[in-house]
């Protein structure tokens, strides 16, 4: 038997959930051929086979998460042809020390207590326990299984919402952020303006006023990389969590140009078609979360990123126009930033150009 395992999908990617097989125990397959369908952090890939064969077994089920390198087809002996995807063979592992059982402290709990959080499915070692000398009661138990009922049921995050937290994580733990605010008085926008299209252009045009913030930083190593090139990063909310496709050199195209590249991009995320290749690599992003509610943000930066300009919900605001007073529309922007890698001052220069850009008519 030969064995195909889960080939390497996308930078850092450790783990892939299984969609769906395209073939069954016993089907003779040719090189290329469509095998399973798995879901990495943001999208649905086919994986294809890496030789001709017949599908002697299928290693893993619909659900199930295959770490990169795990194996997910035995093929039988045959020819093989090498289509460039990485093939593994396992063989045994060598045999390990077992390792030590970790110790944890004993739970207080007479058996009929044992016996209640058992049919009630509590585990004990969550439970608080207000019997005497630290004893887990009926009482606690059952108050344990009341809460675990209220709450709901147990979600296990997969897919988009698993990459979402492993990412926020990550941001958490790795960026310095800080956010400046202003607004921008967008009066003067003539109707049917495309909202998305003009923060776009302020986005480059804060970019050429400050390009520090066009940039990947290495916070191990301390280095900066200022980019030339804006891959612009959308922040897309779906039901099934955060997407951020990527509009790849704005800076260089026209607004007919962006609006196909984002209707495409949204047709893409419906039918979770979009390639992992279009999910990596932005330089910066912009989240424009004022389309459902909320005024000003401290966003989240995913690194190596710097920064993400957020536009908030677009207001009718009394102001004093050329001496007079009138109501204008407000879009309020919020910029967070890597404060380890950007200064506030160049912060304030790429917001300052941006509602400049804003605030002009066209």
């Amino acid at each position: 038997m030969s064995v195909f395992v889960l080939p390497d999908l996308g930078e850092g990617l450790q783990e892939a959930e299984l969609v769906a097989w395209h073939v069954g125990e016993g089907d003779q397959v040719v090189a290329d051929q469509p095998l399973v369908s798995v879901e990495t952090e943001k999208a649905v890939v086919e994986v294809p086979s890496p030789q001709d064969g017949k599908i002697a077994r299928l290693c893993a089920e619909p659900g199930e998460r295959v770490k990169v390198g795990g194996p997910l087809v035995e093929f039988e002996e045959g020819p093989r042809t090498d289509t460039g995807t990485i093939v593994g063979e396992l063989s045994a592992p060598p045999p390990s020390a077992p390792s030590p059982t970790p110790q944890t402290p004993a739970v207080r709990a007479a058996p009929a207590v044992r016996a209640l959080a058992q049919r009630l499915g509590v585990d004990l070692a969550k439970v608080a326990a207000s019997g005497p000398g630290g004893a887990v009661t009926s009482a606690d138990v059952e108050r344990a299984a009341r809460a675990q009922t209220e709450s709901g049921p147990v979600e296990l995050l997969a897919g988009v919402r698993r990459a979402m937290a492993i990412n926020m994580a990550r941001s958490h733990a790795e960026i310095v952020p800080a956010t400046v605010s202003d607004e921008a008085d967008i009066e003067a926008w003539p109707p049917g303006s495309d909202i998305t299209i003009r923060l776009v252009r302020a986005v480059v045009a804060g970019c050429a006023a400050s390009p520090g913030l066009n940039a990947w930083y290495d916070g191990r190593t301390m280095e900066r990389r200022l980019l030339k090139q804006i891959d612009l990063g959308l922040a897309v909310d779906t039901e099934d969590g955060l997407f951020v496709p990527v509009l790849r050199n704005v800076a260089v195209r026209d607004a007919a140009d962006l609006r196909r590249g984002i209707e495409a991009m949204k047709r893409d995320l419906r039918a979770r078609s979009v390639p992992v290749a279009e999910l990596r690599g932005q330089t910066i992003t912009l989240s424009n979360f004022g389309m459902f509610a909320g005024r000003f943000a401290a966003l989240v930066i995913v690194p190596p990123q710097v920064a993400i300009l957020g536009a908030g919900r677009i207001t009718k605001r009394p102001v004093i126009s050329d001496g007079q007073l009138a109501v204008h529309r407000i879009l309020p922007l919020s910029l967070t930033f890597d404060h380890r890698a950007v200064t506030g001052g160049e912060a304030a220069r790429f917001l300052k150009a941006a509602i400049e850009e804003l605030e002009r008519r066209e």
